[in-house]
């Protein structure tokens, strides 16, 4: 970077390694490399590798991450100087800035926006603060370890405490106390003087983890990251961890990031829920982060669930990682019964009972429960009251006549109104047959506990859902009512479970619809006792019930993964979608000079005058892939093309 204006004028560079590499904070694909600028003498002190700087860069001042610093730079002209330093605390450490770099290659971002996932923003009045407490930064070893139950649990829970780098995937049994079974391992890796990363979807799974890590540990031993936090409180969290006064962090999507010196454990759990998709550029999954930083530092890594997903059985078909799971017979001792109302023995005592919403099973079942005085679990795919509608005749869907959108009803004898714009739509009439009843599509969660509620007279009905999420319940005979994702804890476990309107979630357009529809089934039946009774409201011949009825995750996982091998889908090939107006995405693929048999899909409009192409190549072509298309749009970023155009590698959905 040559100096301009003569700003370095009576300045004098450092005395020791006067050149600083750094990255500056412009997200443009042709600006993602580093520049040299000197350190003044001034701020020899305060410019460090890792180091938050303001630099002038075309005529402005702008932040940049100090890499490295050096005796010279390969630049032959002259050097601006760094204006000043942010902050006292480098905020990249060796370790994150290859995470950060690696990151951006594999999805084709830049470093900087990778820099925005994992470094909160400074707060000075966090930073200028007395520093805590150092927390221990080992233990004594744990009493019980009791992932040991499981196939190769034992020999993984070594590998952490020997610090080799064990990978592995974790079908948890039915009824399993995860947060516990997750904290025991983290205690492993602090009694082998380990740090530890545990990330898990969202505010509800983090606090029942912090709970059970400060059982497992103590309060003081870790901290935990999160989004809900306030902006100082999160960045004074971090600081601890860079400063490494703590080396266990546990926490959502970001917390893959956290600078932990000593890395040796790497968890996610549930990487199906799609809270681990990053909705920010360049959008990678966390799973994906781990697996890459477990790969980079050496560290363990377990990938653990209920459910299993086709990408963590592609890393056990692959050989990357090896499977922990239960044997048979204890996996049959921990599972409730699981039936479906569309079975043959059902069909037959109750001919209805495949159309009945709540079949004769389902009342039998819940009726057993209550009285031996459990509560009873019933996931709704859908919350509200009705949250679709259709013409009674004909079943044409009710639509607002002001912007189309979908009409549904809040409340029992309501006027129908529009979910999108609110207007209430009293004098709708079928656009087909001019019919003016309407009938519910699909049953929301406050309609179903009003259904129950008169079903099971004098029997306290409760919702959880939406805004109202309930962390947990006591065991006590009543009916809880939630969506899937919501479903609280029951103290000793639910006496059985209604999975409800299982059409709903099969008949979701989508790659990944039978993978989440299974993972949110087994998510609730998980939460049923051993000695109790899941009824499923769905079709027993379709593959994510079986699955559900054997409880066989993996069996599904790699059925899904040969299916998708097949049909050339991700995570079986890697996989490019390039999204923009039709000038900018032809604009891009023009420039791009993608490797050798690699197949274009598309375009197809995606609506306000979008469309999307999708690029195909396979897995060992990825890096060609990624590689090209930043070349290309290098190229454009560089020439200001103005047509955006969004690129997503291996996409969560490809509809």
């Amino acid at each position: 970077m040559s100096e301009a204006g003569g700003r370095g004028a009576g300045r004098r560079p450092a005395e020791s390694d006067p050149v600083a590499r750094l990255m500056v904070d412009v997200p443009l694909a042709h600006l993602d490399h580093p520049f040299d600028y000197l350190v003044p003498s001034t701020l020899d002190a305060d410019v460090a590798a890792g180091s938050r700087v303001r630099v002038r860069f075309a005529g402005r001042l702008v932040d940049a991450y100090v890499l490295e610093r050096r005796a010279e730079s390969e630049h032959g002209g002259s050097l601006a100087y760094i204006e000043r330093a942010v902050g006292s605390q480098p905020v990249l450490s060796a370790d994150t800035s290859a995470l950060f770099r690696a990151v951006a290659d594999r999805w084709g971002g830049s470093f900087v926006d990778v820099v925005r996932l994992g470094v909160p923003s400074r707060h000075a009045t966090a930073e200028k603060a007395a520093l805590d407490p150092a927390a221990p930064l080992t233990a004594a070893n744990p009493t019980s370890i009791e992932i040991s139950r499981y196939r190769a649990g034992a020999a993984f829970a070594n590998a952490v405490a020997d610090g080799r780098p064990a990978r592995a995937v974790w079908s948890a049994l039915p009824g399993e106390s995860w947060p516990h079974r997750l904290a025991e391992l983290v205690h492993v890796a602090l009694a082998a003087g380990l740090g530890a990363i545990v990330v898990v979807p969202d505010a509800r799974d983090l606090a029942r983890l912090d709970a059970a890590v400060t059982e497992q540990l103590g309060s003081g031993a870790h901290v935990a990251l999160s989004a809900d936090l306030g902006p100082a409180e999160r960045y004074r969290r971090w600081l601890a961890v860079r400063r490494d006064s703590v080396r266990i962090v546990i926490g959502t999507r970001a917390g893959a990031y956290a600078p932990v010196a000593g890395l040796g454990l790497l968890i996610i759990w549930d990487d199906g829920d799609d809270s681990h998709d990053e909705p920010r550029a360049p959008y990678a999954h966390t799973r994906d982060v781990l697996v890459l930083r477990s790969a980079l530092s050496g560290a363990a890594l377990l990938v653990g669930g209920f459910a299993r997903t086709p990408e963590a059985q592609l890393l056990l078909s692959t050989g990357w990682a090896h499977e922990i799971v239960a044997e048979r017979g204890a996996m049959r001792a921990a599972s409730p019964r699981i039936v479906a109302t569309g079975d043959d023995v059902e069909q037959s005592r109750d001919p209805a009972a495949a159309a009945a919403r709540l079949p004769s099973l389902a009342w039998r079942t819940t009726r057993d429960a209550l009285a031996a005085g459990r509560p009873v679990l019933v996931q709704v795919p859908r919350r509200g009251y009705v949250p679709a509608l259709a013409c009674v005749r004909d079943r044409t869907p009710a639509r607002c006549p002001t912007c189309h959108g979908p009409l549904a009803s809040v409340s029992s004898g309501a006027v129908a109104s529009c979910r999108w714009c609110g207007r209430p739509a009293g004098n709708w009439h079928c656009p087909q047959c001019g019919g003016r009843a309407m009938r519910a599509v699909v049953v929301g969660a406050g309609r179903t506990a009003e259904e129950l509620g008169r079903a099971f007279p004098g029997t306290t009905v409760r919702t959880s859902g939406g805004e109202r999420v309930l962390a947990s319940v006591e065991d006590k005979p009543d009916l809880i009512v939630a969506t899937p994702g919501a479903e609280p804890v029951a103290d000793c476990g639910y006496g059985a479970a209604l999975l409800l309107d299982g059409w709903a979630l099969l008949s979701r357009v989508g790659l990944r619809a039978s993978v989440e529809t299974l993972r949110r089934w087994m998510a609730a039946a998980a939460l049923v006792r051993a000695d109790g009774t899941v009824v499923l409201g769905a079709d027993p011949g379709v593959a994510a019930a079986q699955a559900l009825i054997r409880w066989d995750p993996g069996g599904f996982a790699q059925r899904e993964l040969s299916e998708r091998a097949e049909l050339r889908f991700p995570p079986a090939v890697r996989m490019a979608a390039l999204t923009g107006n039709a000038a900018g995405v032809a604009d891009l693929l023009a420039a791009v000079d993608l490797p050798a048999g690699a197949e274009i899909i598309g375009p197809v409009a995606v609506g306000n005058d979008a469309e999307r192409v999708l690029i195909r190549v396979a897995r060992r072509d990825g890096a060609a892939l990624v590689g090209a298309l930043k070349a290309a749009a290098a190229v454009r970023s560089a020439r200001k093309a103005p047509d955006v155009v969004r690129t997503v590698l291996d996409p969560a959905e490809l509809l």
